[in-house]
């Protein structure tokens, strides 16, 4: 059967999606106007506007007023405000989130992990560490304890099918959270599961939550600087939430 050729505008949709996965345009890189991709690659403008405005539409290049169109920033976001599974996250972004577990055991609390969540020292917390992944990049290795008596069935879940934070939310609502967000120098551990680069830093979002008025899970969340960033818009009670049009989205100003 003989293949039939895609139209020209998908050819040169592809063209610039190759360009960019293979790195020859990075994020921020200016891609090629209509003007110069019709005279580059003899298209008409028409073949070339439809281009362009579907690699905008599908995520891959943003177009500015009067400065041009450039390769978005591919950088995972999470909101820095709420508490959320990183798996909904990432499907919220349209992305397929796989797992995989490396750590699931039994230990007795000690130091400032019996500190964190309020037990004697010795007393029974269960040990996950896991990376999770977006569209088979590293984006988060979770390092979290969890009171043992809280979910005495912990070390029988799949949690390469179900995220911890599912598993936990399921068995009692999240009643209170606390998190703090660091900039890292991450150890050669983290570096070599989540791959980044030497010297590359690192965001750690150091998370506490509470179910029937105590800390019953404690959870380090590390993630590649280059490739994860936090964002968050808050809107004070009572207060009418601003139109998109009346804001500005930080995320897509320049550094």
């Amino acid at each position: 059967m003989t293949a039939v050729a895609k139209p020209m505008y998908q050819q040169l949709k592809d063209l610039i999606i190759g360009r960019i996965s293979s790195g020859d345009l990075r994020p921020a890189d200016r891609v090629p106007s209509e003007n110069e991709l019709v005279e580059a690659m003899n298209v008409s403008r028409m073949t070339a506007n439809r281009a362009l405005r579907e690699l905008t539409d599908e995520g891959y290049v943003r177009r500015i007023a009067g400065r041009g169109t450039f390769v978005s920033d591919f950088r995972a976001g999470s909101h820095v405000l709420e508490v959320q599974n990183i798996a909904d996250e990432i499907k919220q972004r349209g992305r397929t989130h796989t797992c995989e577990v490396l750590r699931q055991s039994l230990q007795h609390a000690r130091g400032e992990v019996a500190k964190a969540l309020h037990v004697e020292q010795g007393s029974d917390v269960f040990h996950l560490m896991l990376v999770h992944y977006e569209n088979g990049s590293p984006i988060q290795l979770e390092d979290r304890h969890v009171v043992a008596d809280f979910a005495p069935d912990c070390l029988l879940q799949d949690f390469s099918a179900v995220t911890p934070s599912a598993y936990l939310t399921a068995i009692s609502p999240l009643q209170e959270a606390e998190q703090v967000v660091r900039a890292t120098q991450p150890n050669a551990a983290v570096q070599q599961q989540l791959k980044m680069a030497d010297g590359e830093p690192g965001l750690v979002v150091m998370r506490r939550t509470w179910s029937h008025g105590r800390p019953v899970t404690f959870a380090r969340l590390h993630h590649p600087g280059s490739r994860y960033e936090l964002a968050g818009h808050y809107t004070p009670p009572g207060t009418p939430k601003s139109t998109t049009a009346d804001v500005v989205e930080l995320e897509k100003l320049q550094q």
